[in-house]
């Protein structure tokens, strides 16, 4: 069962749209942004699966908050010699919004780090994880940010990317990715160690992003198609210099939200949930209580760009910000060797920022115009426009390097809150004037739909903050070790962890409860002391599903507010000890009969593991014991206890799993009556 389900894993995770050389992809989900990254440098459409709203997913535990269809990167440089010998007025090369990146981009590395290890997670002995999970390459405690992806790639142009995407895992720092590019002309203009190009400087060296947003995939199939492939988002942006900029809000920007939609039965503007668009894909059928499901605000903020080579100073006046027609020609059959092509891309890359942005080309008064909106954001075009930021042009002698530095976010309104306007949109017979009070205030939907924009703005000042401080952050302390949940008997959920490896920091744990769905409401039940293990859930219904998680806690007094950091004790994440999988308390009678459980096995522990093995079982009655360990191939590779005698209770033994070779292994405890099994992960 183990090997299949790590199998079906690899299918949903593993598997790419791409079936090109050396394509791999990394997850980060460690905090409530979450996304995919590949290893050629940016994001394609349909790069991870055939899906085109894929990634950018906020907040993470809820599924189908996707609003990624595609982002692009481009490089282009002027009078650059050719492996053929000739040399190229302009040359470009790409990944994304349709290129694979294959003909230009070498990527040499790209592994995920960490802080500290990923707890194991279990629920009734086996691991529990969300379909998309993280895999960790390498663990270092001294990365200034709790996850990081490192990319390396070679570029036709002899210009080599190193690429670190960061991450903070706790609140109120992760709602977004860091991404720090390094562009240093190497001469190496392909996979190998071989320079190609040792004496060559790169003359007007622009990198072009491309972002293709529709806020979000959950309402896609309840207000139109279209709204998937970014047919309805606006897009607004700070510091182009095309409008002044209001106070608190200079900063260099452009971002995304969901904007009108011919056809819709009902105000669209925040995506309301409920008849009669329903039934549709991706809800639920029983989420029909008018839930806005589209109300988030993303976007990318740059927070640093190099004046030059030889001047690291942030240059305000990058990146040139424009938008573009999401399908125009010049989005797909990109390529390094056709000239003609490179020359509209390079004069792309190179023109000035548009004389009006695009949400006011849409509604030309803004706010309050775009509360209530009558034009399609699509402008007639049939897949809608998006963002792209122009850094450049540098020129670059051998061996120097430019630094640019962005990040990717997501603010608005919480799960809580978009039920609640919701529901009341939908009682006032979905009214866009209707007054809508929430939390001691009161605004129409569309109002309330508008508080997302001062939460993004929030996140950048944050990231932009982060960044400036050189990540100084206050950390919150590491989460557990492990986590592991049974469903024994009848009366209650044994919830077992390890503390950090690395305590520092640490006050106490907290432990959360849902009912129903991993993505319901979850409940604080109960906490616990630095050095307690364990905790017993006994306020539960039998044959109900319940999903958990726990946090390490530390002292307010540890965090000093560095960036924005609001006051208070901090949190590990919640996505870290995550349980993706139900646990289900079954009934057992008390009568005597074959329903009584004579011996229960608690799940072992660590697991997966490197080292010993706690086994523990509970015996109902003094009685004899057997406790074995047996390999996938049903021989026994170490015995516990035979035929020992143990008195009523809880017991534990151990073993010692260090010389065992990285596997699937079964522990076995049997007495005269039962016998319990369960699964144990080595690794190496």
């Amino acid at each position: 069962m183990l090997r299949w389900f790590l199998c079906l894993l690899a299918l949903c995770v593993g598997s790419s749209a791409f079936a090109q050389p050396g394509y791999e992809t990394r997850w980060l989900a460690a905090g409530d942004l979450h996304n995919w990254y590949g290893s050629y440098g940016s994001e394609r459409e349909e790069g991870l699966v055939y899906a085109q709203q894929y990634g950018w997913r906020w907040p993470g535990i809820y599924g189908f908050r996707d609003t990624q269809v595609s982002k692009g990167l481009w490089i282009g440089a002027q009078n650059v010699a050719g492996e053929d010998g000739e040399t190229y007025d302009v040359r470009v090369v790409h990944v994304g919004p349709r290129v694979t990146g294959q003909d230009g981009f070498f990527p040499t590395r790209f592994d995920l780090y960490s802080r500290f290890p990923l707890p194991a997670v279990m629920v009734a002995g086996l691991p529990s994880f969300p379909q998309a999970a993280m895999t960790v390459d390498v663990v270092d405690p001294s990365l200034p940010a709790d996850f990081a992806i490192v990319n390396e790639v070679n570029t036709l142009l002899g210009l080599t990317m190193h690429r670190r995407v960061l991450q903070f895992a706790h609140d109120p720092h992760d709602d977004y990715h860091i991404t720090e590019y390094t562009f240093t002309n190497t001469g190496n203009t392909d996979a190998d160690a071989e320079i190609e190009r040792p004496d060559q400087t790169l003359e007007g060296v622009r990198v072009f992003r491309l972002a293709r947003l529709a806020v979000a995939r959950e309402t896609r199939y309840v207000i139109g198609n279209p709204t998937g492939w970014g047919a309805s988002t606006m897009y607004d942006a700070r510091g182009d210099g095309v409008l002044p900029d209001p106070d608190g809000q200079d900063f260099r920007a452009q971002f995304a939200w969901l904007g009108l939609f011919y056809g819709a039965p009902y105000g669209n503007l925040g995506g309301p949930i409920a008849p009669p668009a329903l039934p549709a894909s991706n809800i639920a059928p029983g989420d029909t209580l008018g839930r806005l499901g589209a109300s988030a605000f993303v976007g990318t903020v740059t927070l640093h760009a190099d004046t030059s080579p030889s001047d690291p100073a942030d240059d305000r006046r990058q990146p040139t910000m424009t938008w573009i027609e999401s399908d125009g020609a010049f989005t797909s059959g990109n390529s390094p060797f056709i000239r003609e092509r490179m020359a509209v891309e390079y004069a792309l890359m190179e023109a000035e920022t548009p004389d009006q942005r695009h949400a006011y080309a849409v509604e030309p008064t803004g706010l309050p115009g775009w509360l209530d909106p009558s034009v399609s954001p699509n402008l007639g075009t049939p897949g809608g426009f998006s963002t792209a930021d122009s850094y450049g042009p540098y020129t670059l002698a051998p061996g120097e390097s430019v630094r640019i530095v962005v990040a990717e976010a997501a603010g608005g309104l919480s799960r809580e809150a978009n039920l609640a306007i919701g529901a009341e949109y939908k009682a006032s017979g979905y009214d866009d004037d209707a007054l809508i009070e929430y939390a001691g205030e009161s605004m129409t939907k569309n109002e309330w739909v508008f508080t997302s924009r001062d939460s993004l703005f929030q996140t950048f000042r944050r990231a932009l903050s982060n960044q400036a401080s050189g990540y100084a952050i206050p950390r919150a302390p590491n989460p557990p070790a492990s986590f592991a949940v049974e469903a024994p008997r009848a009366g209650g959920v044994v919830l077992s962890w390890a503390p950090p490896a690395d305590a520092g920091g640490l006050n106490h744990f907290e432990i959360f409860r849902a009912k129903g769905g991993v993505d319901s409401v979850y409940t604080r039940i109960g906490s616990a002391s630095s050095g307690e293990t364990a905790f017993l859930d006994n306020d539960i219904e039998v044959f109900g599903e319940y999903y958990y998680y726990i946090q390490s806690v530390g002292r307010a007094e540890d965090n000093d507010g560095t960036a924005g950091t609001p006051p208070g004790a901090l949190r590990s994440s919640r996505y870290l000890t995550q349980t993706y999988h139900p646990t289900r308390p079954l009934a057992v009678s008390t009568e005597p009969g074959p329903q009584v459980e004579e011996v229960y096995l608690f799940p072992p522990f660590p697991n997966p593991v490197k080292g010993a093995v706690d086994v523990r079982f509970d015996l109902r009655q003094a009685g004899t014991v057997t406790a074995q360990v047996f390999d996938v191939r049903g021989a026994e590779v170490a015995r516990l206890a035979s035929g020992q005698e143990f008195g009523r209770g809880v017991h534990a033994l151990r073993w010692d799993a260090t010389q065992a070779a990285a596997g699937v292994y079964v522990v076995r405890v049997s007495t005269q009556g039962e016998i319990r099994t369960h699964r144990v992960v080595v690794v190496r």
